[in-house]
């Protein structure tokens, strides 16, 4: 079992930044991907960004240029730097670890509210 803390949410006006961190229960080393999925109210669950082992990013088109994914091995943790958020940036952000293509493990999710 794989326990996932997100933390770094919370409350911010568009334009500002927010750093969420993803604390993982066991080194990531053995992750083969991690991910960060955002749900608004209303809307779909959909993907954020993701890091490989081989922290090879990919990014969704509306955060491409203003969000960065990270991760430190080390630490056990993966980040995502949000930068020049806008309102619509606004849902509850998850982090997803991948251990391989059928066992995967989900965080509890941090709020992000931006305001106009």
């Amino acid at each position: 079992q794989v326990q996932l803390v997100e933390s770094g949410g919370g409350l911010v006006q568009a334009g500002g930044s927010l750093r969420l961190s993803c604390a993982v229960s066991t080194s990531i080393y053995r992750i083969n991907n991690m991910g960060w999925y955002r749900q608004a109210p209303g809307k779909q669950l959909e993907l954020v960004a993701t890091i490989t082992s081989g922290a090879v990013t990919s990014y969704a088109d509306a955060v491409k240029g203003r969000f960065t994914i990270s991760r430190d091995n080390a630490k056990n943790t993966v980040y995502l730097q949000m930068n020049s958020l806008k309102p619509e940036d606004t849902a509850v952000y998850y982090c997803r670890a991948d251990l391989d293509v059928v066992r995967y493990f989900w965080g509890q999710g941090t709020q992000v509210t931006v305001s106009s």
